[in-house]
């Protein structure tokens, strides 16, 4: 008897419907702008070497030399348009599904 007891009263019918669900999809922020500086480059040779030494060691109190090669100049270039390139692709991309994702007003 206590097998039987749920098949002995009525059942409901059940309906199942689907409909199209809006989604709200929140945007993000875009970054701020990088604010960039720019630095003065110094262009030192053997010939202008006394002069450069004396400059700088008036304007700053000190001397300090960072000193880098021509090819590794073309590098630290090429790095930086590597950036700005992946950069530029980066935002293609949040503008596109900013765009995609943004109801039509």
């Amino acid at each position: 008897m206590m097998v039987y007891s749920c098949s002995l009263l009525p059942t409901k019918q059940i309906e199942v419907t689907a409909k199209p669900m809006e989604r709200t999809i929140v945007q993000p922020i875009m970054p701020r702008e990088i604010d960039l500086k720019d630095p003065y480059w110094y262009v030192v040779s053997d010939k202008n070497l006394e002069e450069f030494l004396a400059r700088v060691e008036k304007d700053q109190g000190q001397v300090v030399f960072l000193a880098m090669s021509v090819p590794d100049y073309e590098l630290m270039a090429y790095n930086m348009q590597e950036l700005k390139r992946y950069i530029n692709e980066l935002k293609e991309v949040v503008v596109y599904y900013k765009t995609v994702t943004t109801k039509e007003q």
